[in-house]
């Protein structure tokens, strides 16, 4: 220890040192960035103009849209900059911050994709006590919920990473602070650690998943039982999305974070991290928007009345 320097700041690290890759990854990064902001913003703009978009399920995605322009701007950005310029360095604070709003968004991402599970498992199980179950109280209670339990959850995991001491190798081989990267940077004992993050991603992540999956299991039964073929087609559509979105950010995270930190190659943790940090705020939009036949038609009314306007 007498001979180690402490780290002040961290490296991180780029897909490739050659310019023209470079240039390339940061404009995917880019237009990734943009179609998601301009989606998600359609998305949150359309349910809350159109008054028969105000119900619990377009409440959610409402959310999940805000969450989603939040989480992709905590990467993204920084990466784009480091990407196309030759300092890739980022303060300590700033690293704590970044691994910060990770956690909180990512967790409250994951139990507000549970929740929208519990809504549509409501609605198509139980359509008749739908409105007394889904009550706009309830909503806003399980929303804060989850803020809180991100929040609490993000400062420990944070706290716990940084109690650590950093006195070997400053380089992050991740284009953003993600605690995994984190740990193997550090000279003090990070079992502990590992372990925790594991325990949180088997409670949280397995828990999330295995609640989703039971209630899905339970709705297509419902559904398959369905007399008219137009109503099961309606209910997959609704289903179908939500399924495909857990399925990524579930995978892409538990790749990342129930692997041991040191058995993932450099390039293959960070093509996991781009699956579960940017992938999903960016399909999220176009899953919903595509498959959703309500959105579509508000988007089309609204187009028609603005173009009629001017």
């Amino acid at each position: 220890m007498s001979n180690s320097t402490v780290v002040t700041e961290f490296l991180l690290t780029r897909f490739s040192d050659v310019w023209e890759l470079r240039v390339l990854h940061a404009t995917l990064f880019l237009l990734m960035y943009l179609a998601t902001l301009v989606g998600n913003f359609l998305i949150v703009t359309v349910t809350t103009v159109n008054q028969s978009l105000h119900t619990p399920m377009y409440f959610f995605l409402r959310n999940l849209s805000v969450l989603d322009m939040c989480y992709i701007s905590v990467t993204v950005p920084k990466a784009c900059v480091i990407f196309l310029l030759d300092n890739s360095t980022i303060s300590i604070a700033g690293c704590a911050a970044q691994i910060f709003l990770v956690f909180l968004f990512a967790c409250a991402e994951l139990l507000l994709l549970t929740i929208m599970a519990l809504d549509h498992y409501v609605a198509i199980c139980q359509p008749l006590h739908y409105s007394v179950i889904m009550n706009p109280w309830f909503c806003v209670q399980m929303t804060l919920s989850t803020l809180l339990s991100s929040v609490v959850f993000a400062g420990f995991q944070t706290g716990n990473t940084f109690r650590l001491s950093f006195c070997q190798s400053n380089v992050i081989h991740q284009f953003f602070c993600d605690a995994p990267s984190l740990l193997k940077l550090s000279c003090s004992e990070t079992l502990s650690n590992e372990i925790l993050i594991l325990i949180s991603a088997v409670l949280i992540g397995g828990g999330s998943f295995t609640f989703i999956i039971m209630s899905y299991i339970r709705i297509f039964s419902t559904v398959l039982k369905f007399p008219n073929t137009e109503e099961r087609g309606r209910a997959f559509s609704t289903c179908v999305p939500h399924i495909l979105v857990v399925a990524v950010f579930v995978s892409s995270g538990t790749a990342v974070y129930v692997k041991p930190t040191s058995s993932s190659p450099t390039i293959q943790g960070m093509i996991n991290a781009v699956f579960y940090s940017t992938v999903p705020p960016f399909l999220n939009p176009i899953i919903y928007s595509l498959r959703n036949k309500q959105i579509k038609e508000v988007i089309r009314i609204m187009s028609r009345k603005l173009y009629w306007g001017k």
